[in-house]
């Protein structure tokens, strides 16, 4: 009996010793599993703001844009087109603008993207998207009017005057001086820092070669469609930044229908 009761205490001080060992072992959980499906994925630099349209409004030849995404509204602008409350929307990257004021709607955006228009899936639906730049522009690059070959004006009359293809071929010598191009106006975009801008061509330049299209900043207003002249001061390589880099513009210009 002495000697079952002596086995029946060591046996138990034994489970007891292994219970203390195999304790911590079971308590030191090992670290969770991340689940990749709920990583942060990186933000794509090659896609702009998306989302729910949640409101819009056209002024100056531009359409803007607020654009909700997981409780986030976000402002874009682009050239004039036809949006609708509600769809879902996705542009092209662009450069941002902070406490934008935008004369022709009376607004102040704390924060606005110019981008260079919807990307292609993301069109309304029976409107062609807006072409993308190519690959890699921003800022100037993505907001210059494509070559329309239908456009053929005269050369303005003068000492001064040029055609569009001559003030690039000429921009070293002519920076800084006054000069005078007829053209059609392809596209206008107004109340941008203060000012108008205004897209002409008439025919000439190369569309590969970036100097079919010239573009000048007036206080003066004209329509798309409008045969003009533009008199005002040459610039070349004038650099706005945020990628705004015009190789030939002409600024603070008077144009006559």
């Amino acid at each position: 009996m002495k000697r079952t009761g002596i086995f029946l205490i060591a046996l138990i001080m034994m489970i007891g010793i292994g219970v203390a060992y195999a304790s911590p072992e079971k308590s030191a959980s090992a670290p969770a599993a991340k689940n990749p499906s709920i990583k942060a994925e990186k933000e794509d630099p090659n896609v702009g703001p998306s989302g729910k349209v949640v409101e819009t409004m056209d002024a100056g030849g531009y359409t803007y844009v607020c654009v909700e995404k997981n409780g986030k509204k976000t402002w874009v602008a682009v050239t004039q087109t036809k949006v609708v409350v509600g769809s879902k929307m996705t542009f092209q990257p662009g450069s941002e603008m902070t406490n934008f004021t935008s004369k022709s709607l009376g607004r102040t955006f704390d924060s606005i993207i110019f981008s260079g228009g919807p990307v292609a899936d993301a069109a309304p639906a029976g409107k062609p998207a807006a072409s993308a730049p190519p690959q890699g522009a921003t800022g100037s690059k993505a907001q210059i009017a494509s070559q329309d070959k239908a456009v053929k004006v005269e050369k303005a009359t003068g000492s001064n005057a040029y055609t569009v293809a001559e003030v690039y071929a000429k921009r070293s010598e002519l920076d800084k001086k006054t000069v005078a191009v007829k053209g059609k106006i392809v596209k206008v975009s107004s109340g941008i820092m203060g000012k108008n801008w205004i897209h002409i061509q008439d025919g000439s330049g190369d569309q590969q070669k970036g100097t079919h299209n010239l573009v000048t900043t007036t206080q003066d207003m004209a329509a798309v469609g409008d045969i003009v002249t533009i008199t005002g001061t040459f610039a070349k390589d004038k650099d706005f930044g945020a990628g705004y880099l015009y190789k030939a513009i002409v600024e603070d210009a008077k144009v006559q229908k």
